[in-house]
């Protein structure tokens, strides 16, 4: 009979007796999913955002998903932990008032701005178009808006668990493993926005969007992907992200 793994003999050890040692190596060993999901999610929020912030509150899913883990489930540790790690983050973002005062009043600003240049123009108006208008860089333009679209997300995640969480009050206990109807026609509404969204990208905005959000890769490899340089695969991202928040937000106006 073959010997377990030294990483078996952890995930025993931290199973049957909660063995400290054990426990801090499984989270030694998976740290670097934290750092991920940290390195992701902070592209589209405010500087004033720290990575340790962020760093700590996925340590914090980590931890929980160390705690509730079963490992004889035949499921991979790290597809597991990696949604309560990105879970936990996305939980803490939306706690916190982390869009300031003034991140929001430039964001409106923007969007009446863009509007004040759509009448005008009668068309979708570029951000560097809507830069020059307010006297800001082009960059200042889609860092806001990019911000404005993260925490448009948020909020419509926190709206979805507000629903559900009202609808359960009335007539039942809340079962964490269930998918509420109510939850899943929200979010399938959700997703059909998004995707309405993303089709009116072009070409290339589309395919970093899908390689970054859907293939999990880096702007670096997407460079090497579509042989561009890492800055231009970040300018693009930050344009797609512009347009989807406006269009987004046009879409919820109508709803």
């Amino acid at each position: 009979m073959a010997q377990p793994s030294l990483e078996e003999q952890y995930w025993l050890k931290w199973t049957h007796s909660r063995d400290p040692h054990a426990g801090n190596m499984l989270v030694r060993k998976y740290m670097s999913l934290v750092h991920y999901h940290v390195q992701r999610i902070s592209i589209g929020i405010p500087k004033s955002v720290s990575k340790e912030d962020l760093f700590s509150l996925g340590l914090t899913g980590l931890y929980d998903a160390l705690e509730k883990f079963d490992y004889k489930r035949d499921l991979k540790f790290d597809t597991y932990a990696s949604f309560r790690v990105r879970g936990a983050i996305i939980d803490g973002l939306r706690k916190e008032d982390w869009l300031s005062r003034g991140a929001r009043e430039r964001a409106k600003k923007i969007e009446s701005k863009i509007e004040e240049l759509e009448q005008e123009y009668l068309r979708t108006v570029a951000p560097k178009e809507v830069a020059a208008s307010l006297d800001v860089t082009e960059e200042e333009v889609l860092q806001t808006m990019n911000e404005g679209f993260f925490a448009n997300i948020l909020s419509m995640d926190e709206y979805m668990k507000e629903s559900e969480d009202k609808e359960q009050q009335t007539y039942s206990i809340r079962d964490d493993k269930a998918v509420l109807p109510e939850e899943e026609l929200l979010k399938e509404e959700m997703y059909e926005n998004l995707a309405k969204v993303i089709e009116n990208l072009n070409e290339k905005e589309q395919l970093v969007v899908s390689l970054f959000y859907k293939e999990d890769l880096t702007f670096t490899e997407i460079g090497h992907v579509m042989s561009l340089s890492t800055s231009r695969i970040s300018q693009i991202h930050s344009k797609a992200l512009y347009k989807m928040r406006h269009m987004l937000t046009k879409i919820m106006e109508q709803a």
